[in-house]
């Protein structure tokens, strides 16, 4: 890509958590578009669009430590999340892009949700305003003080209800200026208001928490897409077992629910994109615009029901493409498309390359800048992974075809030009002989990188480490409240959850909660008595929720 000023740019980078590729509008192909994301594809149209941005380790916290190392869990340790007791802190030693662009003379900030561990270890940044999905001490999270000086610190369900409903149809239960989308915009905003006339540059973080659930949405943008969004997908042979397991998520009991929750997926988008709009006018206000590189994309994307699966974690493209979009007035010619494969390992080298200084380590980037004068990084192919032992995969995909080497399942192939949606694995029963050549040529590519940057000892030049087959867990997806730990004397002032259930909830009628497996879940996690379980219940059936 073309970089046509020597000048050091601020840097804008925007991450939506859990945005599929596709639910884009300048991703989707023109007559089938059904995305209104103006802002996105302003950016997109007036600068770089990279067609094909994948997420190294689709998942939350590997993503994102991929995106701020540059490096693979082979040096950060997060092959997938953990959390609770497995929860364990980042390496120190690691240099972060925002590190090397502070040491580089940079202003550095960050606000919403980043998912660091430990949460308040914001390495590199100056300013750091939290606003993350689950908080195990209020004081910890700025927004969740805000909301408190606010008069609603009584809420325990501010990022949406999680307890039994996680991915059920709902909406927000604080007013839209005080949404977690709109308050993200706005502390961003605050930012580039207060720096005042220092000619530091600045880079600056804003990470957005939709459209992850709970689809919390403002009453005002919650029926946005009714009727509007296309069904989800299935597959024609047999899906992974990794697959498999996720099917069970979401609880959803029919397809009125599935397509729901597609709607209001696609509104958490339509109101990020509002408040991206936000923030790209304040640059404007503020006279940063044209000097400023905005750098938009996600951590992973989200299955939401394709190939009767959901969340994050696979290998297919709704859970591992991204949107990748670049915008620099002074810096990249309107309208360029870039086809070659991109991902998050490559935004540290990008930053630390137009701040003009260089990576400070010896460790191995697998990234390289996208504004690299001569690049080395072969983009014909595009290597990812995920988690560990008999649970671990890595895929490696060209400009045709996905392979999939599972530790603990049978491999998979699909042929993503006559494919896309992935229906129908080429290996499944006889394959056909041209299939099996495919496969041992991206094989050998596969274990190349995997013995490179995947986890040290699962593979070598001649063959993946050998592990028992995989046994499904079979599982509910059930979280905690984004409040669990309250201030001091303050224990019992937590709104019911029974009350937020039904607040949630009022609005929406695809949601029964008879239909729905919560009461064990709500019982033993949330510790609602059968006293109360049973209030639950006379309220949703007074609003016609039972």
């Amino acid at each position: 890509m073309l970089r046509q000023s020597q000048s050091r740019p601020n840097i804008l980078l925007i991450t939506m958590d859990q945005l599929r590729y596709d639910y884009v509008g300048a991703y989707q192909p023109e007559g089938q578009r059904f995305m209104d994301t103006p802002c996105m594809d302003a950016l997109a149209r007036n600068g770089c669009l990279y067609t094909h941005a994948y997420s190294p380790n689709p998942v939350c916290i590997p993503a994102r430590y991929n995106l701020i190392t540059g490096l693979t869990a082979r040096h950060h340790g997060f092959d997938d999340n953990y959390f609770g007791s497995e929860a364990k802190p980042a390496p120190w030693n690691l240099p972060t892009f925002a590190q090397i662009l502070s040491d580089a003379g940079y202003s550095t900030a960050a606000v919403g949700k980043m998912h660091f561990q430990p949460e308040r270890r914001a390495t590199g940044f100056d300013f750091f305003l939290n606003a993350d999905e689950v908080v195990d001490d209020v004081l910890e999270d700025d927004y969740a003080m805000d909301l408190r000086s606010k008069g609603y610190g009584s809420l325990g369900s501010y990022h949406g209800v999680r307890n039994a409903l996680y991915m059920q149809p709902q909406q927000s239960i604080l007013p839209e200026e005080l949404h977690g989308s709109h308050w993200i915009a706005d502390r961003s905003i605050d930012f580039l208001r207060l720096r005042g006339n220092t000619s530091r540059p600045f880079l600056l973080w804003t990470g957005f928490k939709h459209p992850h659930p709970p689809f919390d949405i403002p009453e005002a943008w919650a029926h946005k897409y009714d009727g509007k969004i296309p069904p989800h997908t299935s597959s024609v042979t047999p899906l992974s077992l990794l697959a498999e397991e996720n099917k069970c998520i979401a609880d959803l009991p029919d397809e009125e629910n599935i397509n729901r929750i597609r709607e209001l997926y696609a509104c958490a988008v339509s109101f990020a994109d509002y408040n991206i709009g936000r923030i790209v006018q304040a640059l404007k206000d503020y006279g940063y615009y044209d000097n400023t590189l905005i750098i938009v994309t996600a951590d992973h994307g989200e299955m939401l029901g394709d190939l009767d699966t959901y969340q994050k974690f696979l290998p297919h493209d709704p859970s591992c493409r991204i949107p990748l979009i670049l915008h620099w007035p002074q810096g990249i010619q309107p309208g360029t498309v870039e086809t070659g494969f991109a991902d998050l390992n490559d935004i540290l080298p990008t930053m630390a390359d137009l701040a003009g200084t260089t990576y400070p380590a010896d460790y191995d980037l697998p990234g390289e800048s996208l504004f690299a004068p001569a690049p080395k990084k072969d983009r014909r192919w595009q290597y990812v992974e995920h988690q560990r032992e008999s649970k671990r995969w890595c895929m490696i995909r060209n400009e045709r075809y996905k392979y999939v080497h599972f530790y603990g399942d049978r491999d998979q192939l699909f042929d993503m030009l006559s494919d896309p949606q992935e229906q129908v694995n080429l290996l499944h029963g006889q394959p056909d002989p041209s299939a099996l050549a495919v496969r041992e040529e991206l094989r050998a590519v596969l274990l190349r990188y995997e013995a490179r940057y995947g986890l040290p000892g699962y593979a070598d030049k001649d063959d993946f480490t050998s592990f028992p087959p995989y046994r499904i867990q079979t599982y509910r997806e059930f979280c905690s409240p984004c409040q669990t730990i309250r201030i001091r004397g303050e224990e019992d002032s937590l709104t019911p959850l029974e009350e937020e259930i039904i607040a949630a909830i009022r609005r929406e009628p695809t949601v029964h909660l008879s239909k729905l497996d919560i009461e064990s879940l709500l019982k033993t996690h949330s510790g609602l008595t059968d006293e109360r379980y049973l209030r639950l219940c006379e309220m949703a059936k007074e609003i016609g929720r039972y």
